[in-house]
């Protein structure tokens, strides 16, 4: 969802219910007086704000979707059954923008949008707030391994690159230090016993079409392990366009994906491409009459995309539009948490936590989870517009930065509010051990890996690590999980025509508590050892990761490669 520009800022940060709702209903062009009874009907005024201040529903997921990263299929025709909100109001920012969701529009826009609401009278909608879960885009509803967030600084107007002292990548570009700190914030995130990242655990994949909860022994969105800044890269071949179209942001994200070498569906499953616009741009309208919005997230397979989807030979991308915020500070949320000079870059953690956050919980829209009117996790907090929570500083091993609040399901009773910490909510147990899901849902890969249907110990599929032919280097398959039993077991089989000392497979154990590690399979290299079962003993609610690897010499002279094949891991 889009995060849009916070219209009335002062208002919105009032204090009292009435002060806030009174903020957004001007935002969305409906007379003030209507906040006392839209106090008690806060869900209503969220739909108005997703619908635009008049709301339609549009019975069609992006015309883009299949055909582009891969068939939406069942999953996509449920999101059609749902509907999404289609604004309506021709003088709303997200009018013939479908991708920009949510958007609370600049002031001189929100006097013609609410002389256009008195012509035309609102209908009240669902007053529900909760989010939902989608089905699915692709088979991904939420990030489920380890989040990885590139930042792409696109266009040679970033100037020239440097490194300081921690190892940040500087730019002489940067008039306002962006870099350094969007940098040092995505480092942060998952350190210092920080608990903003707790709240989206909340949300899993693999519940049914609608779902407001998530079981025990469903996939959560996992704790970030020690920061989520996955790679940088200065794209400084050509200048960025002075107006880039949501096409051309995902082709970036697109070409991103090949130059980190995520050339695989499978390595950008949890991956987000952050694209940065360089000073004095405009991307998708931003800081013009066309786009008063911050930022919005997509994926590459939105047909509603300006400038229609973006074909991947990858998979599906996700990707944010985040353009240099400083060049429109006050709209954008300068000194939102922290008055005068030291708050002058409150709007850019807060804009990238809330993108960061919903392509978390929702990371193919509206695969995951939104709510009927079609807000996110995000949306439904942005610029303190929500109950509950307010945005403050979350303190991180590398600094102080200001956060909103993320939407929670299952804050008062499950009634929902917007919340700034929640414990951590972990996976119990091993999922998808038997690889029946057909796909590597729940793990983490590196390198050489695939799920076959011939050869496996029990079911229709095992796991394959490496290749038959030759293959460089290792390749793995990781979990990590909360133990729900006292024993962990699975099944190998190894193929391996070489010496140990040039391939080889091995297992490993790691208390994520105590950081030490089990060898479970000690280097091998055994050239049809059969299926063979490996057990260890665990302690009941300890948090451990399983890693399975296979490491393969590259012989292309012998053209023979080394896999391990794994199945049936399970707890008892």
């Amino acid at each position: 969802m889009s995060l849009s520009t916070p219209a009335r800022r002062r208002a919105v940060r009032a204090t009292g219910a009435a002060a806030t709702f009174g903020a957004v209903l001007l935002a969305i062009g409906l007379p003030a007086g209507a906040a006392t009874a839209g106090q008690a009907a806060a869900g209503s005024v969220r739909s108005a704000v997703a619908a635009g201040a008049a709301g339609s529903v549009r019975p069609a997921v992006a015309a883009g979707a299949a055909g582009t990263a891969g068939s939406a299929g069942s999953a996509g025709a449920r999101v059609a059954a749902r509907g999404v909100p289609e604004t309506v109001n021709p003088y709303s920012p997200a009018y013939r923008h479908p991708y920009r969701h949510g958007v609370v529009p600049t002031l001189s826009q929100l006097a013609r949008m609410r002389t256009w609401v008195r012509q035309h009278p609102v209908v009240p909608a669902d007053s529900a707030s909760n989010l939902v879960y989608g089905g699915g885009i692709s088979g991904v509803g939420v990030t489920t391994g380890r989040a990885k967030v590139y930042l792409v600084f696109f266009g040679s107007q970033w100037g020239r690159k440097g490194t300081d002292r921690h190892g940040n990548v500087t730019l002489t570009g940067d008039r306002s230090g962006e870099a350094m700190y969007l940098q040092r914030l995505l480092k942060g995130l998952g350190t210092d016993r920080e608990t903003w990242s707790g709240v989206m655990t909340q949300y899993c994949d693999g519940v049914p079409f609608s779902a407001q909860s998530c079981p025990a022994d469903s996939l959560h969105v996992p704790y970030p392990a020690k920061g989520v800044l996955a790679g940088v890269w200065v794209d400084e071949k050509t200048a960025a366009p002075k107006t880039s179209n949501a096409n051309r942001l995902a082709v970036e994200a697109i070409r991103a994906a090949r130059h980190f070498g995520n050339t695989t569906g499978t390595a950008n499953r949890d991956a987000q491409y952050v694209i940065l616009s360089p000073t004095g741009t405009h991307p998708d309208g931003f800081n013009t009459p066309s786009g008063p919005f911050c930022a919005w997230h997509d994926w590459n397979g939105d047909g509603t995309l300006s400038g229609g989807a973006a074909r991947s030979p990858y998979g599906p991308v996700a990707f944010t539009n985040l353009p240099y915020l400083t060049d429109a500070p006050v709209i954008c949320g300068a000194s939102f948490v922290n008055p005068g000079s030291p708050g002058r870059l409150d709007g850019l953690s807060i804009v990238e936590g809330h993108e960061y956050a919903e392509t978390l919980t929702d990371q193919f829209p509206f695969g995951g989870w939104s709510n009927f009117q079609g807000l996110e996790a995000g949306d439904l907090c942005a610029w303190n517009s929500g109950p509950g929570a307010s945005a403050a500083d979350v303190k991180l091993r590398t600094g102080s930065f200001a956060m909103q609040p993320i939407w929670s399901n299952d804050a008062n009773g499950g009634t929902g509010s917007c919340e700034m910490s929640h414990r951590t909510v972990l996976n119990r147990g091993i999922f998808n051990g038997g690889f029946e899901t057909g796909t590597f849902q729940g793990w983490t890969t590196h390198g050489a890996t695939s799920i076959v249907s011939t050869g496996v110990h029990a079911g229709k599929y095992a796991a394959r690590i490496g290749r038959r032919t030759a293959t460089a280097g290792s390749s793995s398959i990781a979990q990590t999980f909360t133990a729900n039993g006292t024993r962990l077991s699975f099944w190998y089989d190894q193929s391996c025509p070489d010496t140990v000392a040039r391939s080889w497979a091995t297992a490993t154990l790691t208390d994520n508590s105590t950081h030490r590690a089990v060898t479970l399979l000690a280097r091998s290299c055994v050239r049809n050892s059969g299926w063979k079962k490996i057990s260890s003993a665990l302690t009941a609610g300890q948090s451990y990761t399983l890693t399975l690897t296979s490491h393969d010499d590259n012989d292309r002279k012998a053209r023979d490669g080394s896999y391990l094949l794994i199945d049936d891991v399970t707890i008892g």
